[in-house]
């Protein structure tokens, strides 16, 4: 196809991609309303950074490694699921009753960003999904390397539209979602979500 129409059809599926609820929508959505649109913000730019993470794995080769190696695979999946079943299990039991208990427990911003970034790079799939998918719209004879590079930051671009409606969407209803039980209901949603995605990932097959 023309580099035109690559581009182009890449951006569909990558939109299509994006929108598609799955754990960085969760966590995008339950950071917003409980922890405000600053934590939200750096946790969505965890979530991205860890794309660009797996887009250099890719470019580079390493990405091509958890395809072929089914250690190497079954390694990341393992750490992966037990990093979302510890988070999933922390809001399940502690679940926050308020923003300024959540607060004052000094969990730093950065946090965020790290929890959002550690999501994304503990999931082998992320990286199984670059390594088949980029490689279709990528024109025969072109660099390898920046073109995983510009279509990955495609998709960034997408998924950081995508967590700012997210995002902007939880300030009409800013008031009722940090009322006590709201919150303490977002947390355990929440963590069963990220451990029903931890199971879901320990026990998935290629």
């Amino acid at each position: 196809m023309p580099f035109a129409e690559n581009l182009i059809a890449f951006t569909l599926a990558a939109s299509l991609l994006t929108l598609t609820p799955g754990i960085d929508t969760a966590l995008v959505l339950r950071t917003a309303a409980v922890e405000g649109r600053q934590q939200a913000l750096r946790a969505a730019l965890g979530i991205n950074a860890g794309c660009l993470l797996w887009g250099a794995a890719v470019a580079f080769g390493l990405g091509a490694l958890l395809a072929v190696s089914e250690f190497a695979y079954n390694l990341l999946k393992y750490c992966g699921a037990a990093y979302l079943a510890w988070l999933g299990l922390n809001m399940l039991v502690r679940p926050r009753t308020s923003l300024a208990a959540a607060q004052a427990t000094g969990t730093p911003g950065a946090n965020w960003f790290l929890r959002g970034l550690l999501g994304n790079v503990l999931n082998p799939k992320v990286g199984i999904f670059y390594v088949s998918f980029l490689p279709q719209f990528i024109p025969h004879g072109q660099p390898l390397i920046a073109w995983t590079f510009a279509l990955v930051g495609i998709h960034v671009a997408l998924s950081l539209v995508w967590a700012l409606l997210l995002i902007g969407a939880t300030r009409p209803l800013g008031h009722w979602l940090r009322r006590e039980q709201v919150i303490k209901w977002m947390d355990r949603g929440t963590g069963l979500v990220f451990v029903l995605f931890a199971a879901r990932l320990a026990l998935s097959r290629r």
